[in-house]
């Protein structure tokens, strides 16, 4: 009975002491980041506890899709309805809530033109692409800061860059989609037309590429990879299930199919990892992971990480952001046939019968047009995301460090007071006089990032597009299907939810 005050005493104690951790722990990560942006007279709505603004942006995506069919022309919020409510109440600049994380909505052009400029590694990628998105991305290029990075991009950038056995490797790819076309037209009813989705053909020719650039003469078993990482990618759902305290955790039906496809990724790539112990004749993507994980790496215990993590992201943003831009490509020239038309003209002109090459590809100016446009209406990713690692201060504002920052793409790029009246148009000719003469400001096109972190395969990409849209207008016209449905969403990419269905007909 004499210990029982002690007892008592003690646990009371642990419970303050407990009560404490939680209120400090509520200041210092949920209360205090949005204080200091209120009190620079940034608003946002209200959030639930620890779903933060989550059911409000659901029930908006249900409702906007119950009410209105997108037009082709669409609107730069149809991926995302929450953002245009919330701008029409609080501005292109304000705060929200995923779950327990803070983000800071910026659209405003002259924030986004310092975002573009600024160099430092303080502002970085934001720690939820590990967590939330780790079984997919992981700790490679696309999702670490500082040194890490600054490594990862040194290895992997010279890469990227397109030289002539690349080009050869894009052009075979392209032939295999040209042949696979006109074998689906003769097998069709009266050989003239056909209809056809056309997803799989384009990641089947961006796959192909990325799995000859990364695994070299293993390119059959990197395909399979590469399919399992989009098998992968299509389960991580939307941007919306992020920030949810524990959910990655939870043993759901949707995470533990993740956990299986990342286990069986992780085996398949270090198998062919370790066929390659000894060897360094092949300098081939593979080959430059495989001993920048040696050189000045991660280290001995986080080198299997290190090759696993970077090929799965470098498969991922080679392969599905290259050919939802196709798909996009596609969709608009089948929509705008003089367009489609006058890029034929020059394709044909230019190439004369003959496959293309760096020569010919360079005086494709309406066909660069062309991609410029369909960039600028579907960048596939819409959400440019930064963390600031620091406190940050950009323009005005200091943004506390933990706060993350969205941009939204496409309300940039179809800002009318940027681009003019018809900026919700397909319209190539407005990039007659490249970025610059398209837009009062070049800074407000970012199809491929912001600052430091701007894609290292931007080039390599522009490439892919233009060598298969050539192709692919010098042997076909192209029209819109009635079963198109015209959908974009917002999974991590923006991406047409139901497919793109196209009208094909051999010239």
């Amino acid at each position: 009975m004499e210990g029982f005050p002690i007892s008592y005493n003690f646990t009371r104690l642990v419970l303050l002491l407990t009560w404490s951790l939680i209120v400090y722990l509520y200041y210092s990560f949920w209360w205090r980041p949005e204080l200091r942006l209120r009190k620079q007279g940034i608003r946002g709505p209200p959030p639930n506890f620890l779903l933060g603004n989550i059911p409000e942006i659901k029930q908006a995506i249900v409702q906007n899709r119950s009410e209105s069919t997108p037009s082709i022309e669409g609107d730069s919020f149809s991926g995302f309805p929450s953002f245009k409510q919330w701008c029409k109440k609080y501005g292109n600049t304000y705060m929200f809530k995923l779950g327990t994380l803070h983000f800071l909505y910026a659209t405003n052009p002259f924030m986004v033109k310092e975002m573009k400029l600024f160099r430092s590694l303080d502002l970085g990628k934001p720690a939820y692409l590990q967590k939330d998105r780790g079984v997919l991305l992981g700790k490679g290029i696309i999702t670490t800061n500082g040194p890490a990075w600054s490594h990862q991009r040194k290895i992997l950038s010279p890469r990227l860059s397109v030289d002539k056995d690349t080009l050869n490797i894009i052009v075979e790819s392209g032939s295999t989609v040209i042949k696979s076309w006109e074998r689906i037209l003769m097998e069709s009813k009266d050989g003239l037309d056909a209809d056809i989705m056309v997803d799989g053909h384009m990641r089947s020719f961006t796959s192909c590429i990325i799995s000859k650039l990364m695994f070299g003469h293993d390119h059959c078993r990197g395909m399979n990879v590469t399919a399992r990482c989009h098998t992968l990618f299509k389960a991580m759902g939307t941007a919306t299930t992020i920030g949810i305290p524990f959910l990655r955790y939870l043993p759901t039906k949707a995470n533990r199919n993740a956990w299986r496809l990342a286990k069986e990724i992780h085996s398949m790539i270090l198998d062919i990892a370790k066929d390659r112990c000894g060897s360094s004749t092949t300098k081939d993507i593979l080959q430059v992971i495989l001993e920048g994980s040696e050189n000045d790496g991660p280290g001995p215990s986080n080198a299997h990480e290190f090759i696993v993590d970077n090929c799965k992201d470098m498969l991922l943003a080679a392969s599905e952001g290259t050919a939802i831009s196709a798909m996009w490509g596609l969709m608009l020239l089948a929509s705008n046939p003089e367009w489609q038309a006058r890029a034929r003209s020059e394709v044909k002109q230019v190439c004369g019968g003959h496959l293309p090459n760096f020569n010919m590809l360079g005086k494709m100016k309406v066909l660069k047009m062309v991609i410029l446009e369909v960039l600028r209406l579907y960048p596939p990713v819409a959400l440019v995301s930064r963390r600031a690692l620091q406190d940050v201060k950009l323009c005005d504002m200091q943004v506390p460090k933990g706060v993350n920052i969205w941009i939204w793409a496409p309300a940039l790029h179809r800002d009318p007071d940027l681009w003019g009246p018809d900026a919700d148009k397909f319209n190539p000719e407005r990039f007659i006089d490249g970025v610059s003469g398209a837009c009062k400001s070049s800074h407000a096109y970012i199809p491929f990032g912001v600052g430091a972190r701007l894609c290292p395969g931007n080039k390599l990409g522009m490439i892919q597009l233009k060598v298969l849209l050539a192709m692919i207008l010098s042997n076909f016209n192209l029209s819109i299907s009635t079963n198109y449905r015209h959908s974009p969403t917002l999974g991590l990419l923006l991406e047409p939810e139901h497919g793109v269905n196209l009208v094909i007909q051999k010239i």
